[in-house]
């Protein structure tokens, strides 16, 4: 029989309120907290609370406070990567993110769902899909990105953009729902 959290990782209905899960989230907090409270000179101690939270993190992840996410474990980063304030990753599943990434102001990262079946959400049961973000990325303030999208190396998210659905590569994409507004080609800087 799988335990709560396998059933969450895997992307079956599970219990938030499991035991293990509830520990797991409260130990992210504890940490969250911790880094949230770090001032701007003390960069030392930034990193080493960061890689405790994040332990699957590349060199050079940069995170500017406060940040919060569900467990921290189901994050993975490349090399390089900076996520500005206020941002919010809910990696109750795998929430990947490639090198050299840059994530604005305000950015949302859920891999969290909820059943449609109001008995299913009464009863405390959820489920989570995945999240995938390429390589030389850009992710504007405030964007949201749903359960389950995969977003193509080298992209531009617009400020603002809700993304529902997968971006291919080299893509500028913007708005709510987020869609391809033009293909980005090599070379351009503006």
């Amino acid at each position: 029989m799988k335990t709560e959290k396998e059933k969450m990782l895997s992307g079956e209905l599970y219990n938030a309120s499991d035991k293990q899960l509830t520990e797991e989230r409260k130990t992210a907090r504890t940490i969250l907290k911790d880094l949230n409270d770090t001032c701007a000179d003390q960069i030392n101690l930034r990193k080493m609370i960061t890689k405790k939270l994040i332990p699957r993190s590349g060199a050079g992840l940069d995170i500017e406070p406060p940040f919060f996410c569900d467990y921290g474990t189901n994050i993975i980063t490349g090399d390089q990567v900076f996520i500005n304030f206020n941002c919010v990753i809910l990696d109750v599943m795998q929430v990947t993110v490639g090198h050299r990434v840059l994530l604005g102001p305000h950015v949302q990262i859920y891999t969290a769902m909820h059943p449609m079946d109001h008995n299913e959400r009464a009863a405390g049961l959820e489920y989570a899909k995945p999240v995938t973000i390429g390589n030389d990325v850009w992710i504007g303030g405030g964007a949201v990105v749903c359960p389950g999208v995969s977003i193509g190396d080298r992209c531009v998210i617009g400020a603002g953009s809700v993304v529902t659905r997968n971006i291919p590569p080299d893509s500028f994409a913007a708005g709510n729902p987020c869609r391809v507004i033009r293909n980005l080609d090599n070379g351009i800087s503006k």
